[in-house]
């Protein structure tokens, strides 16, 4: 049996390649598989960001391997215990403190939407996508935590809309309603998604740090509280290097340079 997922490093960006051409399943190996990665990426700190991604061209991830659900729950003690660890998995990726871009191309399904409902930055090809939640289908729901990160995603319209009628829509139709960020010709797309990561690698890390810190679960916390916690984040930031560097690139009218060894 082949490796379930490949983990790959460029610089300060890692690249997750969950590796089952052509539907790229998420198996219980690949789920295991995925949480040591990605304590593997939250604890280098030379990693500063990474992108989730499917092997081949077909298809990002048909989501769950139905055909390891009873294996799955007798080895977790029951289907609780089986989900439970999928919902510790995508909140470890969306509070990690580093930026994560997922690309989203061919079937989206299930798990393959719920996981990358968890990242930072969701990237669809321009066609041939087929994004949705389609449990209904199925007789049953979300399950990895799917139908509350949608509806903080695209509203309680649209996440009704998408996951009554078990609906699959576009990667343009997903931009319009503010489930991705952008869509790009296939051919184009991960190659754009480790742009964006690497765009997000030369920010200053600890300044994004403190901004995922202050906008991850921002829907649930009163204005207050968000005063608050950017004025902890403020605090932090001050004369840290990077703040340094960046008005002093500004005063000398050059391109800031951060993240730079102590």
């Amino acid at each position: 049996m082949s490796t379930p997922l490949t983990l790959t490093r460029n610089d300060a960006v890692a690249v997750i390649t969950i590796n089952d051409e052509p539907y790229n399943r998420m198996s219980l190996e690949f789920i295991d598989a995925l949480e040591v990665a990605i304590e593997d990426i939250a604890t280098d700190d030379a990693i500063r960001s990474w992108v989730l991604t499917g092997a081949g061209d077909a298809n990002f991830s048909v989501g769950m391997n139905l055909k390891q659900m009873p294996a799955g729950r007798a080895r977790a003690g029951g289907a609780t215990a089986l989900f439970a660890q999928r919902h510790r998995l995508i909140a470890r990726i969306e509070q990690m403190g580093k930026p994560s871009v997922v690309t989203l191309y061919g079937y989206c399904l299930g798990g393959g939407l719920e996981l990358p409902l968890g990242c930072h930055f969701r990237l669809a090809a321009e066609t041939g996508a087929q994004i949705g939640l389609p449990e209904m289908d199925l007789g049953a729901v979300p399950a990895w935590g799917g139908s509350a990160r949608l509806v903080r995603c695209v509203g309680r319209d649209h996440a009704l809309d998408l996951i009554l009628r078990a609906k699959k829509i576009s990667g343009p139709e997903a931009c319009r309603i503010g489930l991705v960020h952008e869509v790009w010709p296939l051919e184009e797309l991960k190659a754009r998604a480790i742009a964006l990561a690497e765009e997000l690698a030369r920010q200053p890390a600890q300044a994004v740090r403190s901004m995922l810190d202050v906008l991850i679960g921002s829907e649930d916390k009163s204005f207050e509280a968000l005063l608050a916690a950017e004025c902890k984040a403020v605090a932090d930031n001050m004369d840290t290097p990077d703040a340094l560097e960046g008005m002093a690139a500004f005063l000398e009218k050059r391109p800031p340079v951060f993240n730079r060894a102590p």
